[in-house]
Formats: C-alpha cells, structure tokens, sequence
C-alpha cells in the first residue's frame, strides 16, 4: 500500500481536496486502484448537524455516512463508492478511545494523546487503506490522505504526529508527502511572493514531516525563478515545485499536474508499478475541458433555496447541473434566489429585492428548488413552485421541493382546495398534513437519525418520463437524507388530480418520485440524485431537467434517449492519444 498525504499551508479552503482528488484522478488513469480518506480535525462525530454555511454542504454516502463536502469531490473525480469511515474527525477518533478504555483495552495504563491517539488515527488509515471502494472489488494499491484545515493548527496537531509516527511505521518508499500552499499576487505590486509558504514549510518541517511536493496555488503561473526560489528555500528539487494556478474549469487540474511530471515524479519515489504510457482516461478529461471553454449556448437554471450566499451550500447541485448541461453542449448559468426573497412579506419590507428576485426567476429557463432544512423560505419556494406549474416551465423537486410541490399542489384552489395544506415540519397543528414526519427515523436525537443512505425506488408506471431518462429501468438505487415524507394516506386525491406518484420505496409505502401530467417537465424526488451525479454519467432528474430548460427533452425522448452527434465527445482536436477509438467517450444512453 502506498500512502500519499495532502497538507495545507497558509490558508484553509485553498484547494486541497480538488488537488488530493486530482492526485487520484491521474493515478488511477495509469491503471492504480486507488482511494481516498478525508481528515477533519473537528470534535463532531460527523458534518450530519453542521448548517451549510459552517463547511458547506453535507454529502451522504451509500451507507448513510453524512461527511464532508470533498468526499463528493473524490467520488466524483475518481468515480468511486466511498464509507462513512473514509471520513474521519477528532469525534470519531476520541469515541473509538474512549470507549476501549471504558471496556478495559488499557486496563493500568493512562489513556493519552500520545501515543493511544496517534496510534488510533495510524491503525483507522491503514485498516480503511484496505477497503475496496471499485465495483470490481480489488483492494487499492494507493490511498491520498487529505488532512483538513492548516498545518499548525492547535486540533490538527495529534493527526500531524500521528503521520510523522506513521513514515516510519511503513517506510519511506510508501509514504510520501504534498503541501499546497498559496503564492500571493499583491495588485500593489504584482509580484509573486514566496515567503508565506517558506513559512509554511518550515513549520510542518519543524513538526516532523517534509513536502515532496510542494502545490502552488497561484492566480497566474508560476515564474521560474520564483519556482527557483521556493525550491532553494523549501530543501526541495525545482521539479518538486508544482504550479497549479487559476483554470477556467477544474477539469483541467489534472492534466497541470500530469504536464509538469507529478506522475513520473510519484512513480520514482512510491516505485509505482506503472507504465508511463498516454492514458485514455486523462484524453476523456481533456475533451471534458475543452468541450467546457469552447461552449456558445447558455442554459439558465433558478436555484430557489435557503443558503444561496454560499455556493458550497449546493456543491453536489452545482455539479450535478454542470454535468448535464456539457452533456447537451450547453454553458450553464445558475441564478441563485434566496426563497424568502419571494414571499409577500418581502414586498413590503424591501421591495426592490423582491422584484429582482422574481425577475431573475422569470427570466430563468428551468427551476430548481433543492433539499434543506426549516421554515425559513418555505413559502417563496412554493410561490415559486406554483409559477413554474402555471408557467409550464421545466422544474425539479429535490427532498423538501419535491415535499413543498406537493404542498403547494394541495393548496391550489382549483385542484384540491386544501387551503392549510402543509408540512407537519412548519405547522404541526395543519388540518390537511400533506408531509408528515416519519416517527421510527426520528427517535429524539439529532445526529444521524434520518432516512439515510442508499435505498431502492421501484417505478410504478411504465409511461414515466424519469423511467425513460434512466434507461427505462424497473428500478434505481439512490440516496437519501431526509426525516418527513409525503402522506401516503392521501395520494389517490393528487392521482386523480393530475400528479402521478410514479415510484415509490419496496414496501409501496414511501413516495419517491412525482410527475406531474400535461406539464413540459414537472419532477419531484424524495432522494438526493446528485450525490450520485459523475462528469460523464450525469444524473438523470437533472439532464432532465437541462434537456427539458434546453427545449431538447422530447427529441430526445423521440430518439429513443440517444444525444445527437454534435452532443456526443466525438472531437478529435487536442487528444493527447491518437490512436485512442473516441467512441469510448459518447455518453452512453442514460
């Protein structure tokens, strides 16, 4: 097993996990299996009951784990399965102590940092290194080991040990170590400057551990007496001194690393059992980044949500509509609304924020209302909702936006004339409860108590547009955050009304997936799709939703779900393999 560490200097939220993720990326395109471990050396036990706007967003895991946001990025660059143990914190490892003492694995000893600590974190990478994370159940040969926050924080400083013990536990030639730090670019003077980074060097240094590759992330690339200078000051080669400046897609991190010989360098000193061949995966995410910069038509999407101040809020959404909208060719631009800049109270209080709100809704091609937790909003996204309805314009429910739409439907006047119809959520006390709570899922305690993880949707109908969307398949395996759902008890008064429950859980007793009849598209799923969305494979709610907002959703439909030519990575320009057959990088019928 070899072991890459990813440490970060200067600045947090700098980019490791897209570089720890782009390390995997070109590894495993020469044929590694590889995986990935997140740290973070936070006290939670997990990111389940953190608001979006502490680490972002919250990503679930096949097998429930609620963690943190750059595990999406690994499954996503890497397309693997990861476990809620591939993400690790203070919590998880002081519990784990805590409890062998309190069964007696140190009976007469003092329990302490060093070393029953540092000795949990070593045994819990190396116990995780071994976990097959691909469908072929291969164990992997490489694991990258992102450790969140900066070198010389106080709550990192038992991992930082643990890792200076740990060197040396498995030797030099399968241990290795990347710093990414910042190269500062003042406008005052704009010259590069290098002596944040020595700093951070010397510190992790000083604590035990030496970069073998120190990552630049700079907003220009880096000039070569500044790499010079870096590499005389850092005790490293100035081939060890790697540029990742500012890109206009992330697809184009790997290949910076690849162009500057971060392969060739691993390879040397991992004595990696690979061939340094071209390699058809990195081609793909060459087409990927060129297919990205050179788009011309514009696709807009209304995210309606409740933390639309911070982008990483939604990362997994974002991500989601960014792949489906390259599939169909298309440059997307999300138009973020708070939703509670929608409702009436708004209008009085402020008015002018309130029509811009609805102005950039309107001028929207799709609506997106996503997953969240609270009152706050709720009516904004269910005006919304209720346009996109009227308006027949494209729209997709995901968690509560599929709840709220079914709320919303209710309340109609001339549908079902459930004028208080509501969540138990927002109003316990609701005459017509549309949402209730689901008691088995919600014992008291808040951490890890929902529906979580992946679970079966059955289709229930064979006309269904989502079926068609993935692949006119009797069911799909998707993931689920959630503690509330749709009352079943009342579904044949939507049924009769126009909105088809089209898939429902195993039993038959959870609602998973409306449609809503006479509509260009009109979606709603109980499950998060989006956790399970890949560049080249996007999820199916949201390529319908783009297809749809795009005017291409029924020629698709009517090809029998194929992408035209035009649509397909048929390009030959810039292929680092040209004896490579492109057919390999058509999407697929979904």
């Amino acid at each position: 097993m070899k072991y890459i560490l990813v440490t970060g200097g200067v600045i947090s939220g700098i980019g490791k996990g897209i570089i720890a993720s782009s390390v995997g990326t070109i590894l495993k395109s020469c044929g590694l299996h590889v995986t990935a471990i997140k740290i973070d050396p936070y006290i939670n036990i997990d990111a389940g009951t953190f608001s979006p706007y502490e680490h972002g967003e919250v990503f679930v895991l096949d097998d429930g784990g609620e963690v943190d946001l750059d595990l999406g990025n690994y499954e996503r660059f890497l397309d693997i399965r990861l476990i809620r143990d591939n993400n690790i914190t203070t919590g998880k490892i002081y519990q784990s102590v805590i409890n062998k003492e309190r069964k007696g694995d140190y009976l007469g000893k003092t329990v302490q940092v060093v070393p029953h600590i540092t000795d949990a974190i070593q045994e819990w990478v190396m116990k995780q290194a071994t976990i097959s994370v691909d469908e072929d159940g291969v164990e992997p040969q490489v694991c990258v080991i992102e450790l969140g926050g900066t070198v010389g924080d106080i709550e990192s400083m038992p991992f930082i040990e643990a890792f200076r013990q740990f060197q040396f536990k498995v030797k030099r030639e399968n241990f290795c170590n990347i710093h990414v730090s910042l190269i500062p670019q003042p406008n005052t003077t704009g010259e590069q400057k290098t002596k944040p980074t020595q700093n951070s060097v010397r510190e992790l240094r000083g604590l035990g551990l030496s970069a073998d590759l120190i990552v630049c992330r700079c907003t220009t690339p880096l000039e070569t007496s500044v790499k010079e200078k870096i590499s005389m000051f850092c005790h490293v080669e100035p081939t060890q001194v790697i540029c990742v400046h500012d890109v206009s897609s992330i697809y184009r991190v790997p290949l910076l690393l690849e162009d500057q010989g971060v392969v060739r360098y691993l390879c040397e000193r991992l004595n990696l059992p690979i061939e340094m061949r071209p390699r058809k995966m990195l081609t793909k995410w060459k087409e990927m980044a060129d297919r990205s910069d050179r788009l011309l038509e514009h696709v807009s999407i209304a995210l309606v949500g409740k933390y639309t101040k911070l982008a990483d809020s939604y990362t997994s959404v974002i991500k989601a509509l960014e792949h489906s909208a390259l599939a169909i060719n298309h440059k997307l631009e999300v138009k973020y609304i708070d939703s509670a800049d929608l409702e009436t109270t708004t209008l009085q209080d402020d008015p002018v924020k309130y029509h811009e709100a609805w102005q950039k809704l309107c001028s929207a091609h799709g609506v997106l209302v996503p997953g969240g937790f609270g009152a706050r909003g709720t009516e904004g996204k269910m005006e919304a909702i209720s346009w996109a309805r009227k308006q027949n314009k494209p729209f997709l429910g995901v968690c509560l936006g599929m709840q709220l739409a079914v709320c919303e439907f209710a309340r109609n006047q001339f549908i079902l004339c459930f004028s208080d119809a509501n969540s138990t959520e927002f109003n316990p006390e609701s005459k017509h409860p549309v949402v209730i709570d689901m008691p088995e899922h919600n014992p008291g305690q808040m951490g890890g108590t929902m529906r979580l993880g992946k679970r079966r949707t059955i289709f229930s109908s064979s006309t269904s547009v989502l079926r068609k969307l993935y692949g006119d398949v009797e069911y799909v395996d998707e993931r689920h955050r959630h503690r509330f759902e749709v009352n079943p008890e009342l579904k044949h008064h939507f049924e009769q009304k126009g909105l088809q429950f089209v898939g429902q859980d195993v039993e038959g007793e959870r609602m998973e997936v409306i449609e809503l009849e006479d509509h260009c598209y009109f979606v709603g799923v109980q499950y998060h799709p989006e956790f399970t969305s890949r560049p080249i494979k996007p999820s199916p709610p949201y390529f319908g939703l783009l297809l749809a907002s795009a005017g291409k959703l029924q020629s698709y439909l009517a090809k029998g779900c194929r992408l035209s030519p035009r649509d397909t990575y048929s390009d030959h320009s810039g292929s680092s393999s040209p004896d490579m057959d492109m057919r390999e990088l058509k999407f697929l019928p979904l």
